[in-house]
């Protein structure tokens, strides 16, 4: 029954919230469901702890019991328009239809029927008439600055009527009405009251929020906001223009051409750096900037929002898109509003005719703003940052060539690594010298390094490698050039396969078994190969009788080695839970990586990633055996058949029983030994 319950709750819900016509009657409605079980045309609240501030509920807030980062309590109030009768449950009355004048009384705008009676109001909005009052909470009025309100209820009491003037509007506007980004022609002068009516159900006028709506009276309706609004006559290029606080900003503006756009019709969001900001940028960096149309004008575009946000409209951290295309993630902490987290804004909704100002002391520089320098310098990316300077590559990452960088991770790196001639060459080779962004990357794509070699691009289905080093975190793309960071330090490419197993005296066996079964060409052509490589101590593991039996048959040698070789190049880095792989003989390999180690075949490799121009050599520790589809794959654990299957496995043409039968007995021997 209880399941029940919550079904048809959720139902309820889901088809009550649809049906509402605008996001704050979505949100309206999911808070009189909250509220029902305490009667009728009650509506849960949400009230931020320590404040007065209270909101209607959405089910993010509702679960979370957050807003602004700071936890709230349910309260249960009347809904709009309804109110509380003695000793029945709920809101079951609807309040008495009066005058906007008598309504202002009961909807918490006392002191706003107070200012009207003081400014002559009264008889306006008593009499008949069709109006919209956005009503000032008593609270809104007791926050209006000492001197402001002495100056608006002085003996010439004109300031004052314009004021209310300017709240009102000359025709009845319920919450439906208030359309996003609308704007309605005041009793004041006709000057525009600005209406936003944001996504998460908030609704402001003037950056004001709406608290109560959609009081009706007999001659209009009143909506109670949480602050005093004022006229707005002005652009938001005025506010640039004429104060000195943002002197620097307004060079900055006119130099990249903005200014015309500022003082266009539209929607705009501005954070504003003061000239405080811009003394905080290191002065090269600065100057570079504001000498560089192209950058200017990236970091000035990454400080406006294509659309209009006022601060009561956050309730939480929302990305939010800029003029310059990446986003920034607008939040609040408290009362602070916060960009990217910091709460770095001065000063708040400085209202203008196309959009609202916000000042902050802290000036946001975007990637597309940065040298490739910069870009490493502002990254997690410590180790490697710090390496490239060493190396003496700080020119080519603070220059204006096209480059992309690949940027280990710090745990790349062995802990108290120095330099030397060798890293030298090889961090020059994880500098490419173009500017790419990792979507234009194809398969076998190659690259050329400023060290003049040539790296192969792999895509995988769960990955994007540059040879061994596969990318670890979105791209960073700066001024000239990109910056990639990847898991692995570069292994660069060196002489083919063959090359690779001869240079490591871990293959000598292998190198031996390679040209005693005719494949050294092979090893030798252009590719690309895979080649799970036995280590010495793999071969050594097997009776020396059978080794040396198997080394004097190059065609059983030739099966053997084939099934460790595919035609196609795979790192270590390609690897995912349930990875194949065909061999060059004989059925699938099956690869997963288990604690960052790499398994074939249940056979860990003790070495990835030796790269070679013509493919990719991983080192393993025992000969590895095809898995029978009939038997649990637990059994290919067995120390017993994992060195010596290959000698048996019809699969891959070698059928000797009882060569079987003496490997296994002299492995079993020598298990026993170590275990006595």
């Amino acid at each position: 029954m209880q399941h029940l319950t919550l079904f048809t709750l959720a139902i309820t819900l889901i088809a009550t919230i649809c049906l509402a016509k605008s996001p704050y009657q979505s949100v309206l409605q999911h808070s009189r469901i909250r509220g029902r079980q305490h009667g009728p045309n009650v509506c849960a609240m949400q009230k931020i702890q320590g404040t007065d501030k209270k909101y209607f509920t959405n089910c993010k807030q509702w679960y979370h019991r957050k807003i602004c980062g700071k936890p709230t309590v349910i309260s249960y109030e009347c809904c709009p328009g309804y109110e509380k009768l003695s000793g029945e449950k709920g809101c079951p009355a609807a309040l008495p239809l009066v005058n906007i004048y008598n309504t202002l009384g009961v909807v918490g705008a006392a002191t706003t029927k107070m200012y009207s009676e003081r400014a002559q109001l009264r008889e306006e909005i008593e009499g008949p008439g069709s109006f919209t009052f956005f009503a000032p909470s008593n609270q809104a009025w007791a926050a209006l600055p000492t001197e402001i309100l002495d100056a608006l209820v002085s003996n010439v009491n004109i300031e004052l009527l314009n004021a209310l003037h300017y709240h009102m509007v000359n025709h009845r506007l319920t919450s439906e009405d208030l359309k996003h980004g609308s704007a309605f022609p005041s009793m004041y002068q006709d000057f525009n009251v600005h209406i936003h009516h944001y996504p998460n159900g908030i609704v402001t006028v003037n950056c004001a929020r709406l608290v109560k709506t959609d009081q009706h009276a007999t001659n209009g309706i009143v909506h109670v906001v949480d602050r005093v609004i004022t006229a707005v006559t002005n652009n938001v290029h005025t506010f640039i223009d004429t104060d000195d606080d943002l002197e620097t900003l307004r060079t900055a503006v006119a130099a990249a051409g903005l200014t015309q756009m500022l003082e266009s019709d539209g929607h705009y969001t501005v954070f504003a750096p003061t000239n405080e900001a811009f003394e905080k940028i290191p002065p090269e960096m600065l100057k570079r900037i504001l000498g560089d149309p192209v950058a200017l004008r990236d970091l000035l575009n990454y400080h406006i929002l294509k659309n209009m946000q006022c601060a009561e409209s956050i309730t939480s951290g929302t990305p939010l898109e800029t003029l310059q295309g990446t986003v920034l993630e607008v939040g609040c902490d408290g009362s602070d509003m916060t960009l990217n987290g910091k709460a770095i804004i001065q000063k708040k909704d400085q209202l203008g005719t196309n959009g609202v100002v916000h000042y902050i002391n802290e000036l946001l520089i975007p990637d597309s703003a940065k040298t490739l320098l910069e870009l490493a310098q502002g990254s997690v990316i410590t180790t490697a940052t710090k390496l490239f300077v060493d190396a003496g590559l700080g020119s080519h990452l603070s220059g204006s060539e096209a480059l992309t960088i690949l940027t280990p991770q710090n745990e790349a790196f062995k802990e108290g690594v120095t330099m030397t001639g060798e890293l030298k060459k090889l961090l020059k080779n994880h500098i490419l010298k173009e500017q790419l962004s990792s979507g234009v990357l194809y398969h076998r794509q190659e690259l050329e390094t400023l060290g003049g070699i040539k790296l192969r691009v792999l895509v995988y289905r769960n990955s994007l490698c540059i040879e061994n080093s596969c990318i670890a975190a979105h791209d960073k793309t700066g001024r000239f050039g990109s910056m990639f960071t990847v898991d692995k330090v570069l292994t660069p490419p060196m002489g083919t396969i063959m090359d690779v197993l001869k240079s490591d005296d871990r293959f000598s066996l292998l190198v031996g078994a390679i040209q005693t079964a005719g494949l050294t060409e092979l090893m030798n052509q252009a590719g690309p190969h895979t080649v799970f490589a036995p280590t010495n101590d793999a071969f050594s593991a097997l009776p020396k009788a059978d080794l040396n039996k198997l080394m004097g048959n190059p065609q059983e040698l030739a099966s053997v080695l084939k099934y460790h070789m595919a035609k196609e190049i795979l790192v270590s880095g390609g690897v995912g839970s349930h990875t194949r792989l065909k061999p060059l003989q004989g059925d699938k390999l099956e690869l997963n990586m288990r604690n960052q180690t790499v398994y074939i075949n249940k056979v860990p490799v003790v070495e990835a990633d030796l790269m070679a121009t013509n493919g990719v050599v991983h080192a393993v520790g025992a000969i590895i055996k095809p898995l029978s589809p009939k038997v649990d794959r637990e059994q290919a654990d067995d120390p017993i058949r994992t060195a010596s299957s290959m000698i048996t496995d019809s699969r891959i043409g070698v059928k000797n029983d009882d060569l079987f039968q003496k490997v296994r007995k002299s492995i079993s021997s020598r298990t026993m030994t170590r275990i006595q």
